[in-house]
């Protein structure tokens, strides 16, 4: 059963990664761009694929730049820090986020500003 809820996690995390790019407006090789091609777009699909599991910390690095997040958030959920729940509710991933919104709902919201910003890239 923890292998399960491991792979989990990480598939979660691949899925993290690909709603942050998203809400940025970012394309895969936008973020290779920015990246000075530290992160290679390549490298980052198999990453929110879920096909690489668990990026060094300096991909994580440039990754948090690159999106605006806290990199002690993502190297958390990429499993190298442990979960701090309790402290959860102050380092949100979203600059819009509400201090009681759950994790469930700012994913949501995350998807939702995806889908937004798609709608208004096309027009």
């Amino acid at each position: 059963m923890p292998k399960r809820r491991q792979g989990a996690r990480r598939s979660d995390f691949g899925r993290l990664l690909a709603d942050l790019r998203m809400a940025k407006g970012l394309s895969l090789r936008r973020v290779e761009e920015v990246t000075r091609n530290t992160v290679s777009n390549s490298y980052l699909s198999q990453l929110e694929s879920g096909k690489i599991h668990k990026p060094s910390p300096n991909v994580l690095r440039s990754l948090a730049a690159v999106y605006a997040v806290p990199y002690e958030t993502l190297m958390e959920k990429a499993g190298y820090l442990p979960s701090s729940d309790a402290g959860s509710a102050g380092r949100k991933l979203a600059a819009f986020a509400i201090d009681d919104v759950t994790a469930a709902e700012e994913e949501q919201l995350l998807k939702y500003l995806a889908f937004l910003r798609s709608r208004v890239a096309r027009s």
